[in-house]
């Protein structure tokens, strides 16, 4: 006698701790293998653009933190440029070299905490106890040079809030001495895992010839093989002076993006170093009018920076008002989180949905914003 396969509904999340977020995937599954999968998002502080469009200039800054709250910076980053593009205002080179800093450290803390999820994901608990200690030495960074440790509202339009304190630089490289260290520590207990590698190999596969299409980027697109970084294909403040390569790998699946974020993060620190060696003396804001008073030459603007999970953008419009016209943000997660994840998801075993979601960097905020 044949047994017929029921086909069941789950939903996981929120509050599963495999969730990258808020929010929530209803699954339809036979057995343990997903048929359909469906993202929902919810249970966020919502309409950060339309706030933005309420707010002066510079109150949207302290907004645009929590679109995503692992890594800010590159908010920050992109709403100063799209702002000082509309104005023509200049930015200081040593600002434009503090501000590389920033997003540099800012991808390193991001990138710990994927090696921590992506780990635990798999029962490696001991991977996200390493990793997030070892982050909270770069959120001490931050606290010395912008009070404070997660959002930070230091990067604004005509440079950065304040210059780096004494003795700021030799803190910076000790830091990247102790993480180039602990990277050895990371392979032996994540990559060269025999139960990660099983668990990486061949899962959550995005095929090369369908990446584009779905609009992948950063290292999930990276992992397919193609070689895309906005930090090399438009670049943008000091990073046409730095050296540094974009790392790549062949498979598209879970493993492939592990190996490219690991790589990655040996070349972020290559580029703080390269920083801290070549940052001009100098001015470090081109200050800005009273900025309850500001107001913005009518214009638009649209620039993007390569976030630790891919390309990241802002489109920026003003009237000329005191306030912003209307603001877009163009983030990763609502690809890698709706579309992306839905595809891959169908034919994968129940027990890989966060395993794959972890490697695809998502950021729900971006998604619900």
């Amino acid at each position: 006698m044949t047994v017929r396969e029921k086909e069941t509904t789950l939903y996981i999340g929120p509050q599963h701790p495999g969730i990258t977020g808020n929010m929530m995937v209803k699954l339809k599954v036979t057995g343990d293998t997903i048929q359909r999968a469906e993202t929902h998002v919810g249970y966020l502080h919502r309409g950060f653009e339309k706030l933005m469009e309420r707010r002066l200039w510079m109150q949207s800054f302290p907004i645009v933190c929590r679109i995503c709250v692992p890594e800010p910076d590159p908010n920050e980053e992109n709403l100063a440029r799209a702002i000082e593009e509309i104005e023509g205002r200049e930015v200081p080179e040593r600002a434009k070299y503090i501000r590389v800093l920033m997003l540099e450290l800012s991808r390193m803390a991001a990138y710990l905490l994927w090696f921590g999820g992506q780990s635990g994901s798999a029962g490696l608990y001991t991977m996200p106890q390493w990793t997030v200690g070892d982050r909270d030495y770069i959120l001490d960074l931050f606290e010395e040079l912008t009070g404070g440790r997660v959002y930070h509202m230091y990067i604004w339009p005509g440079g950065v809030r304040r210059d780096l304190p004494e003795g700021f630089e030799k803190k910076v490289l000790s830091t990247m001495d102790y993480l180039e260290k602990r990277l050895k520590d990371y392979d032996r207990l994540m990559l060269d895992n025999a139960i990660f590698q099983k668990r990486a190999k061949g899962v959550g596969v995005i095929p090369k010839d369908k990446a584009l299409e779905w609009g992948v980027v950063g290292a999930p697109l990276r992992g397919t093989g193609i070689r895309s970084d906005v930090r090399i294909d438009d670049p943008y403040e000091v990073y046409d002076k730095l050296n540094f390569i974009v790392p790549t790998a062949e498979g598209g699946d879970v493993w492939a993006r592990a190996l490219v974020r690991r790589a990655e993060f040996e070349q972020s620190i290559s580029i703080v170093r390269q920083v801290i060696e070549m940052m001009p003396k100098g001015e470090y804001y081109n200050k800005v009018p009273n900025p309850l008073k500001w107001k913005i030459p009518p214009g638009d603007a649209y620039v993007k920076t390569e976030s630790a999970r891919g390309e990241f953008g802002y489109y920026v419009v003003s009237d000329g008002s005191d306030k912003a016209r209307r603001v877009h943000v163009r983030g990763p997660a609502y690809v890698h989180g709706v579309s992306l994840l839905e595809n891959i998801l169908a034919g994968a075993n129940l027990a890989d949905v966060s395993f794959i979601m972890n490697s695809l960097g998502t950021c729900p905020p971006e998604i619900e914003r």
